[in-house]
């Protein structure tokens, strides 16, 4: 039996008929279409499914859609704005960080997360912060770099 469930994703809010055993993954990309959220290993290892929910990342795949009811939901498709690229995701560009880009929408979130509760990190706490996102191609050194990078100039 389908639940009505109230949630607000990327600053709009929707309304959505959701069964109890749906994700907040599903959702997202089959019901509200936003397939920037990407669907890995389905078990909350990879990190490729990660939003943030009241701005915290969490895994998608892992979380029940009936229990972000009246929650605030984040997504990469929200991360620009006015069309133009978030500072996170400039520095991906400029400094290499996407290569095939499954992994990216997961890292941006996290390092956005990171960001917002650690303006100035150190190379250590960028390790941790993205620790639960895999990255097949880069080797994670081009994507530290873009967050690091990212962090100094907004410290000045």
């Amino acid at each position: 039996m389908k639940r009505l469930i109230n949630i607000v994703v990327n600053g709009e809010p929707h309304e959505v008929a959701v069964n109890p055993e749906q994700t907040l993954l599903e959702i997202l990309r089959e019901e509200l279409g936003l397939t920037g959220t990407k669907k890995g290993c389905d078990q909350g290892e990879c990190g490729a499914c990660t939003v943030l929910v009241d701005g915290k990342p969490v895994s998608s795949c892992l979380v029940l859609a009936v229990s972000v009811n009246g929650k605030s939901i984040a997504t990469i498709e929200g991360l620009s704005q006015n069309g133009r690229l978030h500072p996170l995701q400039e520095a991906f560009v400029q400094h290499g960080a996407i290569q095939c880009g499954f992994c990216t929408p997961g890292m941006l979130l996290a390092a956005k997360y990171l960001l917002e509760n650690r303006p100035l990190p150190s190379e250590q706490e960028i390790k941790e912060a993205i620790a639960g996102n895999i990255c097949r191609c880069t080797g994670y050194v081009k994507i530290i770099e873009a967050i690091t990078a990212v962090a100094h100039s907004t410290a000045q």
